[in-house]
């Protein structure tokens, strides 16, 4: 079996090179929901052709999540996963929105996360082209980029209960590195600030009037001295205030991301913050602050470590590089996996660089290793775990 998935995924290397260029052109930011529908169509219309089973999740604001199944009556299985919205406005990136120079191919989403999601197709096809019969399923998630929050986290919840009887979940965000993966993540929280000083005239400020742009400048500097690497950081991300030159500003607003590892770190943070905005540094001024949105840690749990492990072990047998766990600083739905108690490996997409710039790019020749690590992996721990 494993030859012939080999095979298969030489054969249709050129077939998924075009996909992974049409659904990049098929501009797709989260916000525009025609757009993403259009790319989940796209999908479904190639999970159709293949004989899946092809089953809708609709949203009124956020892009339909799609489902391709690959034998549905089977039980168990395995899932893979990315997500298919994007980060930049349409047209940023030229028309078309994708080229290609040598082996790389740049474009919006191509490395976040649409080269995963054609890898992980690729996969299944192959899969099913070889004979298997076991359940695989393609859960292509759309509003990702702003941690499910337009959804209202009815999408990554979808998501999670589709795979709840999953062996495993393959996360295919895209990564750097050709034979690492993520077993655990940061967490996020942003918060907005709005601090409320008194205003006067410049010319008379020592004698009256409170600047909240001064006050904002001491709880950043206070917020931003809480950096640590490997534990909680603090980014002061936009600030705005004043409304001219020769008056002390009444208001200042700014906002916060905060990155955590545990949920013990996540606690700290909100007292940190609490702390700082309830603190008048330069006396006089208030300051209201609001939760705007969370997302949680992927904490290190031992069900993926030894998902890892199974893997390593198909590979090693089938003569392939043997992946290398690790962690990252950036959010992603594999935390929400993690919670649900589903094993997990993430970063199994494409591999490029410099994702959410306009010099985002993926790595043309790193998609049959992707869909071939997809494909072995899965067979694997179906057949021989």
């Amino acid at each position: 079996m494993y030859q012939k998935i080999n095979h298969y995924i030489e054969t249709l290397k050129e077939k998924y090179v075009q996909i992974w260029i049409d659904v990049c052109n098929l501009e797709s930011p989260t916000r525009d929901k025609a757009g993403v529908d259009r790319v989940g169509q796209y999908f479904a219309q190639r999970g159709k052709e293949l004989g899946f089973l092809v089953e809708v999740y609709p949203q009124a604001v956020a892009g339909d999540v799609i489902t391709l199944t690959m034998n549905p009556e089977a039980k168990g299985g395995v899932a893979m996963s990315g997500h298919i919205d994007t980060v930049h406005p349409v047209g940023l990136f030229g028309s078309p929105a994708v080229r290609v120079e040598g082996d790389r191919i740049y474009g919006p989403g191509t490395l976040d996360c649409k080269g995963g999601v054609v890898g992980a197709l690729m996969a299944m096809e192959a899969l099913s082209l070889a004979g298997c019969k076991d359940r695989v399923m393609l859960l292509l998630q759309t509003d990702e980029e702003v941690g499910s929050s337009i959804s209202g986290r009815a999408t990554i919840h979808y998501i999670c209960e589709k795979a709840k009887d999953c062996k495993a979940f393959f996360n295919c965000e895209g990564h750097r590195d050709g034979n690492g993966v993520t077993l655990y993540r940061k967490g996020i929280l942003r918060y907005h600030f709005e601090v409320i000083g008194q205003a006067f005239h410049a010319s008379r400020c020592f004698a009256g009037g409170k600047s909240a742009i001064l006050e904002a400048s001491h709880k950043i500097i206070e917020l931003e001295k809480q950096k640590d690497g490997e534990g909680i950081t603090f980014s002061c991300g936009t600030i705005g205030g004043g409304t001219a030159e020769n008056t002390v500003p009444e208001r200042c607003t700014f906002s916060l991301d905060i990155r955590y590892a545990t949920a013990e770190q996540e606690q700290q943070a909100h007292e940190i913050v609490k702390r700082v905005a309830e603190t008048s540094y330069t006396g006089g001024t208030t300051c209201e602050y609001t939760l705007v949105s969370t997302r949680p840690a992927m904490e290190k749990v031992e069900r993926n470590y030894a998902l890892l492990d199974k893997l390593n072990a198909i590979y090693a047998k089938n003569n392939m590089p043997l992946l290398k766990g690790g962690g990252a600083t950036g959010g992603s739905d594999a935390a929400y996996v993690t919670l649900a108690g589903i094993p997990c490996v993430d970063s199994v997409g494409a591999e490029g660089a410099f994702l959410h710039t306009i010099s985002e790019y993926g790595i043309l020749s790193s998609l049959p290793r992707c869909a071939l690590r997809l494909a072995i992996g899965t067979y694997g721990l179906l057949h021989e775990s």
